[in-house]
């Protein structure tokens, strides 16, 4: 069993990560900016409070570290109001994990796996899933961070020997889900009448105890060196079905009107949606064919169960408020 150090270890992965990793005998260390109330503490995972990413101090956390998974990360920000937002994703997400990585070497960590992002690959697929083998083509300033942060660490293990892992996860789902997806839960359980009943799309999704488990298949085996691997529960989905399986799991009626998907990308511009309506109309594919062989990874939980498993702890807690 590895010792591993988790940064972020209080985020929505990371809070099911650190218990999965120690249930499985690993000695787990969680980094967190800081202690907070509401924090799912577990009773076998060590915390250590290292501050802001941008100015952590990790040489404590790293020693006697077998293995870092680097969560941390300033994420995709909606309305983002900075000057410049791609200097501030630089500070969190490249040089702060080129600072943790320079701390890693020299506390002997021997494998580095950090969580990026399918958005490397693009923000969209035609008519075939993103592969591990395909150009990149990061658009927007997370996306552009995550690939150079990526490009360090590749830097980084030929420079040092460290082992670097990266996986690039599609849309991550599961309880104390945020962003796009509580929007739409929420609104799916209000019985709002939802304009999407005409996209016919595709979408990868990933669970987060099935993030967790490949992430955990990457932490011993030698196959995983070197490599990047895309990941998802290997069922897309389109977004009225998702919808369906949703309100189904809330005990709703899935209320979808049909709207022709260019005329909705053209309303939604006009009320500064369009980003959101792309999300939600565009297909996203993910092959993780190559961990599946690689690894011998096969998700433990199918969609469908993963999803109601969200939507109804979603309920259950609104249900105790």
């Amino acid at each position: 069993m590895a010792q591993v150090l988790v940064t972020g270890a209080n985020g929505f992965v990371g809070n099911v990560l650190c218990p999965y990793l120690a249930n499985r005998g690993h000695g787990v260390r969680g980094g967190i900016r800081k202690t907070m109330p509401s924090m799912h503490a577990h009773e076998r995972v060590e915390y250590l409070e290292v501050g802001a990413m941008e100015d952590a101090d990790w040489s404590n956390a790293v020693k006697g570290i077998d293995t870092i998974v680097h969560l941390a990360a300033r994420v995709h920000v909606m309305n983002d109001t900075v000057v410049d937002p791609l200097v501030e994703y630089r500070k969190s997400n490249v040089l702060a994990t080129s600072r943790l990585v320079d701390q890693a070497v020299k506390g002997e960590v021997r494998r580095f796996i950090y969580i990026s992002t399918i958005k490397v690959n693009g923000e969209r697929t035609d008519k075939s899933p993103f592969t591990e083998i395909d150009s990149v083509d990061p658009v927007d300033p997370y996306a552009i961070s995550k690939w150079e942060a990526e490009q360090e660490l590749i830097e980084a293990s030929k420079r040092t020997g460290l082992e670097v892992v990266i996986i690039r996860p599609p849309l991550v789902y599961g309880p104390f889900v945020k962003g796009n997806l509580l929007t739409l839960i929420r609104l799916i359980e209000s019985g709002v009448p939802l304009p999407l009943g005409m996209i016919d799309n595709r979408r990868s999704l990933l669970g987060v105890e099935n993030l967790s488990d490949l992430i955990g298949a990457c932490i011993g085996n030698p196959n995983a060196n070197g490599e990047v691997f895309l990941a998802s529960d290997g069922e897309d989905i389109s977004t009225p079905e998702l919808i369906r399986v949703i309100a189904d799991a809330l005990d709703r009626k899935a209320r979808l009107f049909p709207v022709p998907p260019r005329l909705l990308t053209i309303a939604a511009g006009l009320f500064g949606k369009g980003d959101l309506i792309r999300r939600l109309a565009d297909s996203l594919q993910v092959d993780s064919s190559k961990a599946r062989r690689l690894l011998g990874w096969t998700p433990p939980r199918n969609l469908v169960d993963g999803v109601k498993i969200m939507a109804r702890s979603y309920q259950e807690r609104r249900s105790q408020r």
